[in-house]
């Protein structure tokens, strides 16, 4: 019987991931969690995963996020696969807000780290990560508490939160929708338009769909299962479908996208905010004249 030939992901990523990663910090790092604990604590027993979820490897992992070693790893690969810099990437949607935003809701959180940057950069906001793992939660969570910032994780359904509509003035997921099938990623965009409140603000920064779809090897290398799917899509396509308006993308180091549109206002609320544009201020009021 002929042996599976490795795929290119195997090949070629998984090795020099091999050598960059320091596998004994990982192992310290697994030894000083008490996962059962903490994926007992953040398993919410009414989340329901999708098929897709359940049986997709994601980053090359087996079994995709619903696994310790997808906890331990994610953070290790994910700094070598966004260009320049991870921070630098991540901080493109974070300084891209827009006001000084109350709630703030990160879905597909994953371990956290842009749930964290958003609440350094807003340190009065509440701030929410959720992700579908609660092993990616755990991980989150020990981050989270390790550096001292104040934020609160929680184990949901991005397609169905739960969560109270008109909650959060600002919505965000990042890398999120290249890892799900594009039905999914709309009905995650109309979840996101019910969460947020009239005017809030919604980004989403993720894979260069153009570029994704003029270097077809980039797809294949990584492998991700939904990869070209999303690639095919048109993420503003996407959010003018689910309601949002000024809606637009700008490109992030040429790998990258941010997405970003709003809530419409309500149409009185609308009304009064372009009468108020339209109303003169009181210094160019002209005074009356004497007779």
């Amino acid at each position: 019987m002929a042996t599976p030939s490795k795929t290119l992901f195997e090949q070629f990523l998984a090795p020099i991931f091999s050598h960059l990663i320091d596998r004994d910090a990982l192992v310290r790092l697994r030894d000083s969690i008490d996962w059962e604990t903490g994926v007992a604590e953040f398993t919410n027993p009414q989340v329901i995963y999708p098929n897709y979820y359940k049986t997709s490897n994601f980053h090359g992992v087996k079994n995709g996020y619903l696994s310790t070693d997808a906890a331990l790893t994610y953070d290790p690969i994910t700094q070598y696969v966004l260009p320049p810099g991870e921070t630098w990437v991540r901080e493109s949607l974070v300084k891209a807000i827009q006001g000084v935003p109350r709630r703030i809701l990160d879905l597909g959180c994953g371990t956290g780290t842009t749930t964290q940057m958003l609440k350094r950069r807003f340190p009065g906001a509440e701030v929410m990560g959720l992700d579908l793992s609660p092993q990616m939660l755990v991980m989150a969570d020990h981050k989270a508490r390790a550096a001292a910032v104040e934020v609160t994780f929680r184990h949901g359904n991005a397609m169905a939160t739960g969560l109270p509509a008109a909650a959060f003035d600002v919505v965000c997921a990042t890398l999120l929708f290249h890892e799900t099938p594009p039905a999914v990623a709309k009905t995650i965009l109309a979840e996101a338009f019910r969460l947020l409140t009239p005017g809030g603000q919604l980004l989403v920064l993720d894979g260069n769909q153009r570029t994704l779809r003029a270097t077809d090897w980039l797809s294949t290398i990584f492998e991700e299962p939904f990869i070209r799917d999303y690639s095919q899509g048109n993420v503003d396509a996407w959010l003018g479908y689910a309601g949002f308006e000024a809606v637009r993308t700008e490109d992030v180091f040429w790998l990258n996208q941010l997405s970003m549109a709003r809530k419409p206002l309500p149409l009185v609320e609308r009304n009064a905010a372009a009468e108020a544009e339209d109303r003169p201020a009181p210094d160019q009021i002209p005074l009356p004249q004497p007779a």
